[in-house]
């Protein structure tokens, strides 16, 4: 089997990950959601019961599954609880990116792995990659997008940054850098480009 290239995604919130991870799906490439890994970890037995034990049952809704938004408003707003809750997660998230990739390797339909998890860097999942690409897009329109898409705040974006690198940092350490505060044809055109360089057919 030839290797797959795997290839990390990252950028500021709201800069159109999904946007570019789709762009890379209509020309071949499997992605890996570290954000469906993560609310994949919540759901397991012993994570979730951790979890209750630390941050209390009112987390839980009528069905006993964990509201991800009161977790977020409780470890957004402490490094030291959001560290904890990295703790119990971040194992379990990152045996699934794994499998996952394998499993993306060798399905012969996929002529690359596109790994999108927000926290790619921070987590060192990087490690899983043989790229990085950065999705840039000015911080008014990445706001716009979050007011409008999730109902998100300035302040709540804010809060949720400061629990990753900062933009300049992830740009720095990104192989690659697409613009995404154009047109869908202007994205499309820097996707293409991108597979060529790295001799990937459309």
């Amino acid at each position: 089997m030839t290797h797959k290239p795997v290839i990390g995604l990252i950028g500021g919130i709201g800069s159109g990950k999904s946007r570019v991870a789709v762009a890379f799906v209509e020309r071949g490439a499997r992605v890996v959601s570290g954000d469906e890994a993560g609310h994949e970890a919540l759901r397991q037995p012993d994570i979730r019961k951790a979890v209750v034990r630390r941050w209390g049952p009112g987390l839980l809704d009528e069905r006993g599954e964990i509201v991800r938004s009161r977790l977020g408003a409780i470890v957004f707003a402490d490094p030291a609880e959001r560290q904890a809750l990295e703790a119990l997660v971040f194992p379990w998230i990152q045996r699934r990116l794994r499998e996952q990739i394998a499993e993306a390797a060798a399905d012969p339909g996929v002529k690359l792995i596109v790994l999108d998890a927000a926290v790619l860097l921070e987590a060192g999942w990087n490690s899983l990659c043989d790229g990085i690409v950065y999705v840039h897009a000015p911080r008014d329109v990445r706001l716009q997008r979050l007011a409008q898409q999730r109902g998100w705040s300035a302040k709540e974006v804010d809060a949720r940054e400061k629990a990753q690198l900062s933009l300049t940092d992830k740009e720095t350490r990104a192989d690659y850098v697409l613009d995404n505060s154009g047109s869908p044809e202007q994205l499309s055109q820097q996707v293409d480009k991108l597979l060529g360089q790295w001799g990937i057919a459309n």
